[in-house]
């Protein structure tokens, strides 16, 4: 009996104990119910001993196949692992959308680390990169609001809070607290608009107990990244997610106008969608997305506490 058809019976054998029945064995291999049986009767046929029972519950192995069960199921994982492996050495592409801030302000300088972990990944986020860009699906979707499925989990969520450059919070620090913020530009971000939170002027100053003339006024940005701009070009002050500014921040483009405590916390959070039965590779960045999620959301505890 060639090698090939030993390992097409083996793994016939192998998934119709793993399922219990013929039927959900062939759903797997994607042949026939007959295919399977006809499969496993060559090997016993080969071998001259039963290797499974068929009962009223269902097929379970004899005493000769229990034995050596746990050596099949150890082979075929390690052939599993072997073929993920020759996987990964070919080039693989993935396919990204997202908001354009979350690309910029938080993907992008977290990106180089899983590139250099997987130089054999080409990538695709909104249309460009080093992937060819195609038609259809993503493979994988970042946003603040996801609708619930399966495949959507929470990456992270953000705290917003007041913003201002370096030189507006030393103008800000010589003013009288009670009237602060009367005569500094307000500068809204749009980014948060449909939050259920309220992450507006209004609602910051209103939660802060913080008086502020016709708050709702002011140039209006749909980026972030131009709002954070501004804020380095003194401009005003902005209400952003610490987590998208955090660059910003440790360039010293901007600075806390009131400390973290006084944020307010998103009600959408960072979310991923991608298919539990995607590519290994696609999987495998998912995997990294919620890790990367997780140490910012550790991150931000660390700020509020601070």
């Amino acid at each position: 009996m060639a090698a090939p058809f030993h390992l097409r019976s083996l793994q016939a054998l192998e998934m119709a104990v793993r399922c219990g029945s013929f039927v959900k064995a062939a759903d797997e291999l994607g042949i026939t119910p007959a295919a399977v049986g006809q499969r496993v009767k060559a090997l016993e046929d080969h071998l001259g001993i039963t290797l499974l029972l068929r009962t009223r519950g269902g097929i379970r192995p004899t005493l000769d196949l229990e034995q050596a069960l746990p050596a099949l199921w150890r082979a075929f994982t390690n052939l599993e692992e072997g073929m993920e492996q020759l996987e990964a050495q070919r080039e693989q592409d993935i396919h990204i959308a997202a908001p354009s801030d979350i690309v910029d302000l938080w993907l992008m300088p977290r990106l180089a680390a899983f590139r250099a972990a997987h130089r054999n990944v080409r990538m695709c986020i909104n249309g460009e990169g080093d992937a060819p860009l195609r038609l259809g699906r993503v493979d994988v979707e970042l946003g603040f609001e996801l609708a619930p499925s399966p495949d959507v989990e929470p990456l992270f969520r953000d705290v917003i809070v007041p913003l201002a450059s370096p030189l507006n919070i030393i103008r800000l620090a010589e003013r009288d607290p009670a009237s602060r913020l009367e005569g500094f530009p307000l500068l809204h971000l749009d980014l948060y608009r449909n939050d259920p939170a309220g992450l507006s002027w209004p609602d910051w100053l209103r939660a802060n107990k913080v008086s502020r003339a016709a708050p709702e006024r002011g140039m209006r940005f749909q980026r972030a990244a131009a709002a954070l701009d501004a804020v380095a070009a003194d401009a005003g002050l902005t209400l952003c997610g610490l987590a998208l500014a955090a660059t910003a921040l440790a360039d010293n483009r901007a600075a806390l106008a009131w400390p973290v405590a006084t944020g307010l916390l998103s009600r959408n959070p960072l979310s991923v969608r991608s298919s539990s039965q995607a590519a290994a590779h696609v999987r495998r960045f998912r995997v990294w997305l919620l890790e990367e999620g997780a140490k910012t959301q550790a991150w931000l505890a660390a700020q509020e506490k601070s």
